[in-house]
């Protein structure tokens, strides 16, 4: 007789999973009425994991069913229902004595916890009916769960990680994973680490330039009297040939500064390379490299040689420099002019014409914070400071703005709000910071143009800002005025 063919369903699954005959069924004890029940509770669970469906269809058609058979059934189950796997399916494998597989593990469906897995109850029910049976038969369930877990999707697996260190399962990476990181980790560093040292150097320099500012304000106070150190003067021989005696910068430093400062080391003109000085120096802002400065009309030619104007006329010598080196590791080299006078905020100011500075200037220093190591910059490791006024004297010490505004003002007022609207740290200069930095022009780029200062002056009639030139003149203009005026920023 042929056997007639019908559908018994497991559980639900998305279709058909096990396929007897009515013979077979009937020795299940599953009548007809059960088995389209069991059929029509199939297609159900695939959409709606419920407890109570699930329930009626192993108990009736499920459990008295052998074990080659189960086998089959759950083959099946992990072809269908790639995620019916919970953490109480595994709980159960636990409470049996199995060790949850690991294939198992990584199926756990944590975020369906609210949905009732078929699979793990089919699972437990047969354990808990053939629990010695099971036991004997633990490898084919994991590979059951294996089958079950490689159709598993990949947020589910995403999950099964943290699944897997739940439940104590060791994981690790593999070699591309680790080699991808480093290179990501690689390039951030290579784009972030120049910035952030970069950053650091700039604060440490800043810090330093601070601490030598104050010290040589203090230094500087002590001194009875900056100029007459030295002897620098022109001579001429019998034959008629004519030198230069100078002795200037060097015996300003043995004489006066190492009196009140302390100095590890002192260069001649010959050798200022052996206190920490590089050959070249980066100017403010890059750009090409500039050969130390020997002489003061190295630094600055309009610094040097005899000038007039209305009210007055000078002339200076050009003077060797000379440098030391201070026990904070700091290398300063020093121009010097042992016959500067007067100052210039007591003259009579007239709106007309201005006076000469070059004259009021004692000395200027350049100083580079960390020696000969780089970058040798101005503006980085490399800044300026200068002296000036016998009596009474002032030293001032600029930070200059990258480069100067290209805009110019006929009131006083508007160059004020040109530098805190660039940064909120920058000012206007006073006249001295002007006049360093005029002094200092080719390290900073400064080349022509006049340029305001904070600095007031009163003459009969009213109060006026002074101004410095480009070629050293200092004039005095009113808040508003029809010229056209420079400003270059600075900060402390």
């Amino acid at each position: 007789m042929k056997k007639q063919r019908s559908v018994i369903t497991c559980t639900g699954g998305g279709g058909p999973l096990l396929t007897d005959t009515i013979e077979e069924s009937k020795a299940y004890n599953c009548d007809s009425e059960q088995r389209e029940r069991a059929e029509a509770l199939s297609g159900n669970v695939k959409h709606n994991c419920h407890a109570e469906l699930v329930s009626a269809s192993v108990q009736r058609c499920v459990l008295p069913v052998s074990m080659a058979r189960f086998r089959n059934c759950l083959a099946r189950l992990a072809e269908n229902v790639p995620t019916c796997v919970t953490h109480s399916a595994l709980r159960s494998l636990a409470q049996f004595g199995m060790t949850p597989p690991v294939k198992a593990a990584s199926c756990l469906g944590w975020s369906l916890k609210s949905h009732v897995q078929p699979l793990w109850m089919v699972l437990s029910a047969w354990i808990a009916t053939r629990s010695a049976t099971a036991r004997n038969d633990r490898g084919w369930l994991e590979h059951a769960t294996f089958t079950m877990a490689a159709r598993l999707s990949r947020s589910t697996e995403s999950r099964a990680i943290k699944g897997l260190r739940a439940h104590g399962r060791r994981i690790a990476f593999t070699m591309a994973e680790i080699l991808l990181s480093l290179t990501i980790i690689g390039v951030v560093a290579a784009i972030t680490l120049p910035s952030l040292t970069g950053n650091i150097n700039e604060r440490t320099w800043n810090t330093q330039r601070k601490a030598l500012y104050a010290r040589f304000s203090q230094a500087i106070a002590l001194m009875p009297a900056l100029n007459g150190y030295g002897i620098l003067r022109e001579s001429t021989d019998s034959a008629g040939s004519t030198s230069i005696e100078d002795t200037a910068a060097e015996t300003f430093i043995t004489s006066g500064l190492s009196k009140v400062l302390k100095i590890n080391n002192i260069c001649d003109n010959e050798h200022l390379e052996d206190c920490g000085f590089s050959s070249v120096i980066t100017p403010l802002g890059g750009g090409s490299a500039i050969s130390l400065p020997l002489t003061m009309g190295e630094l600055n030619s309009n610094m040097v040689g005899a000038i007039s104007m209305a009210t007055e006329s000078i002339s200076i010598m050009d003077a060797k420099a000379a440098a030391f080196e201070t026990q904070n590791g700091e290398s300063i080299i020093v121009y010097y002019n042992p016959n500067c006078v007067g100052d210039l905020q007591n003259l009579t100011w007239h709106g007309t014409t201005g006076y000469w500075g070059q004259n009021r200037v004692c000395a200027n220093f350049i100083y580079d914070l960390n020696g000969n190591k780089g970058p040798n910059t101005v503006g980085k490791d490399i800044g300026f400071m200068t002296l000036m006024y016998p009596s009474d004297p002032k030293i001032s010490a600029p930070y200059p703005y990258v480069r100067s505004s290209n805009t110019t003002y006929t009131n006083s007022s508007d160059a004020i709000k040109e530098c805190t609207a660039n940064d909120s740290e920058y000012r206007i200069p006073n006249m001295e910071e002007m006049y360093s930095l005029f002094v200092n022009k080719n390290l900073i780029g400064l080349s022509s143009g006049v340029f305001w200062t904070s600095t007031l002056v009163s003459n009969n009639t009213a109060v006026r800002f002074l101004a410095v030139y480009a070629n050293g003149q200092v004039d005095d203009f009113a808040r508003n005025t029809s010229s056209n005026l420079k400003v270059w920023c600075v900060k402390r």
